[in-house]
């Protein structure tokens, strides 16, 4: 760690002496910043409400949903009868607290400042640790910014139009009793719609994380490779615990992306340790 302060410091001002508080100051206004443009972004969520709650948020509650649509077109077109037209979602939502709804409305507008605003936050992370990597180290790691957002939106869309509205028809219209009617506080409703998409994006980031450890030695393709039963294994336990539906189809939905950011993990693996064993024999010829 030391050694990665002493680059900043170089690239930074060749001539100043930087301490550990020095240091913890610059990552101070870098989120300074990244929370400025989250809040910014919050409010502006905030007071768009309307597109916020009825469109976004309450959006896999309606039977027009874009997946519920796409579901009863497959099965009307492959003549399926499996249920797949969702013409009743059987709960309601309902507020119990003086403050609820001004809470919940604050909350929900910081989960969406926090969504639009995560490529920014990667650019100020990459901003802070840029300093103390070397110039082919940078041009390694270029494309950070773009690959680690893509990624994250394309799990919270995958997030957003699969697994929640797949989890909120079942979990909302599962009883055990016709004598029990299914009223779905606000707090647990939301909860349940933040946490799938979010978890689901953070998830798809599994390549960025899997390039860092391999480029510090944590992580090899080979240890990947040998441990992919193991690996499908706590997939499909993750599908299902995300997805907490009985059918196979709707697991097998949910796992498939997963696994394949697997491979595509091992794929990233191995190209980082071969280029770190090229830059090896390169080092020992020249020496």
């Amino acid at each position: 760690m030391s050694d990665f302060f002493k680059k900043i410091r170089s690239a930074t001002n060749p001539n100043a002496e930087m301490s550990f508080v020095d240091h913890l100051e610059a990552l101070r206004w870098h989120l300074v910043r990244s929370s400025a443009v989250i809040i910014t972004l919050a409010l502006t969520a905030f007071v768009f409400k309307d597109v916020l709650f009825d469109a976004i948020i309450f959006g896999p509650k309606k039977t027009d949903f874009w997946t519920y649509r796409k579901l009863c077109e497959i099965s009307n077109y492959y003549n399926l009868d499996a249920g797949l037209c969702i013409d009743k979602i059987n709960f309601t939502i309902m507020n119990n607290t003086m403050a609820g709804q001004f809470n919940l409305h604050l909350t929900a507008a910081f989960y969406a400042g926090f969504i639009m605003g995560f490529p920014y936050l990667l650019f100020e992370l990459w901003n802070f640790i840029k300093p103390g990597l070397s110039k082919k180290e940078r041009g390694n790691a270029r494309g950070l910014i773009f690959y680690g957002s893509f990624l994250f939106l394309t799990g919270i869309l995958f997030g957003y139009f699969i697994i929640t509205p797949m989890s909120i028809n079942f979990l909302g219209s599962y009883e055990i009793s016709s004598e029990i009617i299914n009223q779905i506080t606000l707090d647990s409703y939301l909860s349940t719609v933040a946490i799938l998409t979010m978890a689901t994006g953070l998830v798809f980031e599994l390549p960025i994380v899997i390039y860092f450890l391999s480029k510090i030695g944590i992580m090899t393709p080979k240890f990947m490779r040998s441990n992919r039963r193991i690996a499908f294994f706590l997939i499909i336990l993750i599908a299902a615990f995300i997805t907490p539906t009985p059918d196979a189809p709707t697991l097998l939905l949910v796992a498939a992306p997963l696994y394949l950011l697997y491979e595509i993990s091992i794929f990233v693996s191995a190209r980082v340790v071969k280029r770190k064993k090229i830059a090896e024999d390169l080092f020992y010829q020249n020496n």
